[in-house]
């Protein structure tokens, strides 16, 4: 039973909460409201990597850079109105850098979960992770020489936050099945129609 949510017919590439027809608007939704919880939680060590992931397993590559995007304009939002980042050149530039970086992340979790066995396991889940984690530092570090903050790449945080986005994947996959299993959507009486 251990990830029913990923199919077991010819589209294996996704997970599958919900009804295709809905996996946009509950992607969004929960990457909405899994964003605004870690915006308030950590702020700037929001763990985009992880909503790449998971929003590449559900979705085709468009709408995942999609809704994606739309949990970055959350946490920015949060960050500037809620939480008070400063509003200069560079914390405006930050925000766009991630963005991108969050936009690199998907990009690489979608080719990855394309090229890797079609068997989902959570062991084509956390390969594709770690990559996605590695495209979204490398692009914040690629930042570093014109926008500054070389100190947040140290080992501690790096690994804090690769561990923190290991945590939110495994809870948003939960969520997932959860959500597979309850069936509020009326999936399974959808599928049979």
């Amino acid at each position: 039973m251990a990830l029913d949510i990923l199919p077991s017919h010819g589209d294996r590439l996704r997970l599958h909460p919900v009804t295709p027809r809905l996996a946009p608007m509950f992607g969004f939704a929960l990457l909405t409201v899994a964003c605004a919880l870690a915006s308030f939680a950590f702020a700037c060590a929001t763990p985009f990597a992880a909503f790449a992931v998971l929003a590449a397993a559900m979705l085709p590559l468009r709408p995942a850079l999609l809704v994606v995007t739309g949990a970055w304009l959350v946490n920015q939002s949060i960050g500037f109105g809620v939480l008070h980042y400063p509003v200069d050149g560079s914390t405006i530039a930050w925000g766009f850098v991630i963005g991108a970086a969050a936009l690199v992340a998907t990009a690489a979790s979608s080719a990855l979960l394309r090229a890797l066995p079609q068997g989902r396991t959570p062991l084509m889940l956390a390969i594709t992770l770690v990559a996605a984690y590695a495209a979204y530092e490398l692009a914040l570090l690629a930042a570093t020489p014109f926008l500054g903050g070389e100190g947040a790449f140290t080992a501690a945080i790096v690994t804090r936050i690769g561990l923190t986005s290991t945590a939110w994947l495994a809870g948003l996959v939960a969520v997932c099945e959860i959500v597979r299993l309850l069936d509020p959507f009326g999936r399974k009486g959808a599928m049979s129609a």
